[in-house]
């Protein structure tokens, strides 16, 4: 599902990355938190080299109370963490998870690093003296809505204990993707906002700050409802996010039968095809 890697560059060397550094440094305004995202791994040498990260660490460390970078988990160390708390103050890391659940890992979102490695990363960043955001993915393909409800609640139950915050990110269909193609045969959808809301609503005591900031809400592309309600769901989750809204006890729409409909219709048929357009 991920298309990032249309627009990664091969060719770049550690002279281009210092010039996108001082080009981003410039329009910094004295912002509390940055946020450093690759999309990719901050840790990983051959994609950001020491010298940058270095770089990166020292020039935020200065503007900011806290940065945040992300990584695979398999690339966090002692060293690596050490040297962002010890330069940064306030360094947290984000860890994509994606599902908690070994089969949604492997055969909804390909990817071979799970729970353990997840665990064993976040004690290394405790251990030394930073924090953790876990990312939570929303939907990934060949699963219904329903199922994808439950594994996010699953994974986020998961790693409560050993996360600071919780990120739930909802797919999105992205150009030169599996999941666009899918998308385009009418195959998947991407999650309804409803989905994201029952997720936020039942994870929210589970101790870590949970949020969502769902790309493209409201798009076909993206997370979406009807299309009536899109705007003030999708903006009741950011205020929640943000800590603005405790609930979504004033958030309704006739579509949210429709949803509720849809949720036990997948699971009788047992599809994760777009119901919508096949009836359509």
């Amino acid at each position: 599902m991920c298309g990032y890697v249309n627009d990664a560059g091969l060719d770049v060397d550690l002279q281009d990355l210092m010039h996108q550094l001082e080009k981003a440094s410039s329009k910094h305004k004295g912002q509390r938190i940055t946020k450093v995202f690759t999309s990719g791994s901050f840790f990983d040498e051959n994609e950001v080299p020491p010298d940058f990260r270095k770089a990166v660490l020292s020039e935020f460390s200065k503007r900011s109370e806290k940065v945040i970078v992300e990584s695979l988990s398999i690339f966090a160390t002692k060293e690596l963490v050490e040297e962002g708390v010890k330069t940064c103050g306030e360094f947290e890391v984000a860890f994509g998870l994606e599902s908690a659940n070994p089969v949604t890992l492997r055969h909804s979102i390909n990817k071979p690093f799970g729970l353990e490695h997840h665990l064993k990363a976040s004690k290394i960043v405790h251990e030394n003296g930073g924090t953790i955001k876990t990312y939570i993915l929303i939907k990934p393909p060949f699963i219904t809505e329903k199922e994808a409800i439950e594994d996010a609640v699953y994974s986020a139950e998961k790693v409560a204990g050993d996360s600071d915050t919780i990120s739930f990110n909802p797919v999105n269909v992205q150009s030169r993707t599996l999941v666009n193609r899918l998308w385009k045969r009418g195959e998947y959808r991407p999650p309804w906002l409803w989905s994201v809301v029952e997720v936020l609503k039942r994870t929210k005591d589970l101790g870590p700050r949970v949020m969502s900031d769902p790309t493209a809400a409201g798009m076909v592309r993206g997370a979406h409802n009807c299309g009536k309600c899109d705007s003030k769901v999708a903006v009741a989750v950011k205020d929640f996010s943000l800590k603005l809204r405790k609930d979504f006890d004033d958030i309704d729409c006739e579509c949210r039968e429709r949803w509720l409909d849809l949720l036990d219709i997948e699971g009788v048929i047992q599809t994760s095809l777009d119901l919508d357009r096949i009836f359509e």
